[in-house]
């Protein structure tokens, strides 16, 4: 039986709540002189890989930017979905379920954080490459880590130094393997699976490696300042045009 239409579609969520703590409005907060929910919501547009991009938010304000910007928010984020401990998958699945509901199951669906700023269509188009595959469940953006984690120090009881991985004192760091970690951008998935399995990284899951230059955590005001004299300097403020 031929898929209905509804189905034969990719969409991206957006997950953005209004109750941030470390950086208060951080979803809206200008960055580089536009809120920074502006920025992934623009990337996923201009990609032209999305059929809608939906966000998801408890937050008034956020909701009236993102209709402004293009997205569609159509449902409100319960509070039990809203809180500061609530991970990414179960917002994602109320999300779907809220569309299936409505009439819309997705084929594929991209969840993309609102503070993805760094985000290119180029590496958005890598994942759905990755997810069209019949093996993959989900795909997410990585990048290694500056240095080699296998000669990462701690501090034991008495505050000495010493390393997680003895035996790896004295091996060259080009003999190392090289180690990744979650970008922070986006995850492409597949609703059936997903909606079966509830999990974002499996042993189904494969990477989509970014430039360590495009990777930034925002998670203070540090960071915050960080990364716009950094968006700033490659030249990302300028006119939007994020379709590489």
């Amino acid at each position: 039986m031929a898929e209905s239409p509804e189905f034969d579609m990719n969409i991206a969520i957006i997950p953005a709540r209004g109750g941030s703590k470390r950086i208060p409005r951080k979803n809206i907060k200008l960055f580089a002189g536009k809120p920074i929910i502006y920025y992934p919501i623009k990337t996923a547009l201009a990609s032209d890989l999305f059929d809608s991009v939906v966000v998801s938010t408890d937050d008034d304000e956020i909701a009236d930017l993102a209709l402004d910007y293009g997205a569609k928010v159509p449902f409100k984020r319960c509070p039990e979905l809203s809180g500061d401990h609530v991970p990414t998958a179960p917002v994602v699945l109320d999300a779907l379920q809220h569309l299936i509901n409505s009439g819309t199951k997705p084929k594929q669906f991209c969840c993309i954080y609102p503070t993805a700023v760094f985000m290119e269509s180029s590496y958005l188009k890598s994942g759905f490459e990755l997810i069209s595959r019949k093996e993959v469940k989900t795909a997410f953006a990585v990048t290694t880590f500056p240095s080699p984690i296998f000669r990462a120090l701690r501090l034991n009881s008495n505050g000495f130094v010493e390393m997680f991985w003895e035996e790896h004192l004295n091996t060259r760091t080009q003999d190392l393997p090289l180690a990744y970690m979650d970008a922070g951008q986006f995850y492409w998935g597949k609703t059936n699976p997903f909606l079966k399995e509830k999990e974002l990284y499996s042993n189904r899951s494969m990477p989509i490696i970014i430039p360590r230059v495009l990777v930034h955590d925002i998670d203070t005001l540090e960071d915050w300042a960080t990364a716009e004299k950094i968006f700033i300097a490659l030249g990302l403020n300028k006119p939007f045009n994020r379709t590489a």
